[in-house]
């Protein structure tokens, strides 16, 4: 399997992505933002960092650059999209995901391990998984803040394309356990032909026990499996 890390100035999780992707045998290759044409690849990921220094609107940027309308072509013909922290707000900026990505609740940038609860199995990116799964994964970012209008978030729930909620260690979502404020409790969706993923934690950065965690390795392990 195949993949490619898109890098935008300002993406600061292209090499941890490389490094995870390789280490799973998904083969990365890195794509410049201003390239026009992807490698013939299954998956494709946008990293997290600070994309043309969150100007504007995080994401708001790097979703106008040239390679996004490859990776929304490859999103039409089925083709894997994995978005995580800012790549999730890109993922919504391009509109490949439903919803935005406001200023976390209390204006605060957050980086600390968080509990997600697995939502649903049923997507390539979670199969690895059992639902209700407790995961413990990496967060950093200052606008996670989750947010959509009520006819959103009903056909989100009702469709199962809410992929992973925050949770406290025994799976509950409190409101204590929500870092940022997001409605529903939302750490991660997907899109309603379910490949494309959008993710504010960070599985690549628990992916192997050398970095203290690997909760986030079922991320790759399930890519793998498709």
């Amino acid at each position: 399997m195949k993949s490619a890390v898109i890098v935008f100035p300002g993406s600061n999780c292209d090499r941890d992505a490389k490094t995870v992707l390789a280490a799973t045998g998904l083969y990365p290759t890195m794509v410049w933002h201003a390239d026009t044409k992807l490698p013939n690849v299954d998956l494709v990921m946008v990293p997290g960092g600070f994309s043309y220094g969150d100007y504007l609107r995080s994401g708001a940027m790097a979703a106008q650059s040239p390679i996004m309308r490859e990776v929304k072509a490859h999103a039409k013909k089925g083709g894997l999209v994995l978005g995580v922290c800012n790549g999730f707000q890109v993922l919504t900026e391009a509109g490949l995901l439903d919803g935005v990505l406001l200023r976390n609740q209390n204006l605060k940038f957050i980086c600390r391990d968080v509990n997600l609860r697995v939502e649903t199995t049923s997507t390539r990116f979670t199969s690895a998984y059992k639902k209700g799964q407790t995961l413990t994964v990496p967060v950093a970012h200052h606008d996670g803040n989750y947010f959509a209008d009520e006819r959103t978030l009903k056909t989100l729930q009702d469709s199962d394309q809410i992929v992973f909620r925050y949770c406290d260690i025994n799976g509950e979502t409190t409101a204590d356990s929500n870092p940022n404020g997001s409605l529903l409790n939302i750490a991660g969706v997907c899109n309603a032909g379910r490949n494309v993923l959008g993710m504010m934690p960070h599985p690549e950065r628990c992916a192997e026990g050398l970095l203290g965690g690997i909760d986030g390795a079922g991320v790759f392990a399930s890519l793998i499996a498709a």
